[in-house]
């Protein structure tokens, strides 16, 4: 296992994480929800074994039970291990749970405590935006938290670039502990993050941590187009991610080749493409079955081909979104041909 630190910081994260979302029997998403304690048990063993020192979950996984879960399994090892978790999404009934009021983040961050059966959370995420809570409100309640000793660093999720750069900002006019991690999903089909989430998280020094690496399963290549919509698929039942699977599975053609040369699987090789890129600082795997995260976890030592990268790269290449198409035409050519841009 190879390790980096995340962001700015000088926390060592191994490049590879576990999430624990399946972790839990829950009805909302029986497709997601449905790793049993004891298959948990076994797939916490294997990472450790990996090398893995990184374990991401959420307050709202499972209604709390991932949560439950993973400080039980992590219990003996808390001072050997990194512990992400997140806030944000509903978990409970009363309107006020939910969003990123300072009410419910101090409220969420102890139930989480309680939960995961520690007195710090290594990384506290918040999980989404909240268009009803004053933005100063919720930096200033991460802030505390961090002063506290409650939280070590703090990220943000699934948030737009604009709102990531502001947060950004205001914790640094303010004096506040800053963001030093962005857990976004990137994967082969879906690299929407490169038009501007990635340039200014490099800007801010910000690590990115990858979630739905394998696009909900279809990047491991299992699927076909016969059988994608097949009941106890994980994509009939939950498929949030939107791309086009017909160009996903030609993709999928040209990886198998590559796959075959590294003696690898697909899997495999998507979860190898993302761990070159410099942004990364952990790529989060989950898994339902043990034999998934076993194939997963040997994609750590893939090294693919400057020319492999290239096809990748030219082959899922994303169309330039304005204004990016407008100031790439623009770029000067002098300092072009200084190699300045």
């Amino acid at each position: 296992m190879k390790y980096t630190t995340l962001g700015h910081t000088g926390l060592v994260v191994s490049k590879m994480s576990f999430g624990a979302m399946t972790f839990g029997s829950d009805p909302s998403i029986p497709s997601i929800y449905k790793v049993s304690l004891d298959d948990a048990r076994k797939m916490i063993d294997t990472s450790l074994a990996a090398g893995i020192n990184f374990f991401d979950t959420a307050d709202g996984y499972a209604g709390g039970q991932s949560e439950e879960m993973l400080g039980k399994l992590l219990a003996d090892r808390r001072h050997e291990v990194v512990v992400a978790t997140k806030v944000g999404f509903r978990n409970g009934a009363p309107i006020t749970q939910s969003g990123l009021s300072r009410r419910h983040i101090l409220y969420s961050c102890d139930q989480s405590l309680k939960r995961l059966g520690t007195d710090y959370i290594d990384l506290y995420i918040v999980h989404r935006e909240d268009p009803v809570t004053p933005l100063e409100e919720t930096l200033d309640t991460l802030n505390t938290l961090v002063k506290n000793g409650k939280v070590r660093y703090i990220g943000f999720s699934n948030w737009s670039v604009w709102k990531s750069a502001l947060a950004w900002q205001l914790q640094r006019d303010n004096g506040w502990a800053t963001f030093c991690n962005g857990q976004m999903n990137y994967t082969l089909v879906s690299r929407d993050v490169e038009h501007d989430i990635v340039p200014f998280m490099q800007h801010a020094n910000i690590g990115m941590t990858v979630w739905g690496p394998l696009a909900g399963g279809f990047l491991s290549g299992k699927y076909t187009r016969d059988n994608l919509r097949e009941d106890g698929n994980r994509l009939a039942g939950f498929d949030i991610i939107p791309f086009e699977k017909e160009k996903g599975f030609t993709l999928i053609d040209s990886m198998r080749d590559i796959a075959a040369a590294h003696n690898a699987s697909v899997a495999q090789i998507s979860l190898a493409w993302l761990l070159t890129k410099p942004v990364i600082s952990s790529v989060i795997i989950g898994a339902s079955k043990q034999h998934q995260l076993e194939d997963n976890l040997k994609a750590a030592d893939i090294e693919l081909s400057a020319a492999e990268i290239d096809l990748l790269d030219s082959i899922t290449h994303p169309a330039p979104m304005y204004p990016n198409w407008f100031n790439q035409q623009l770029k000067d050519p002098v300092h072009a041909a200084a190699g300045l841009v």
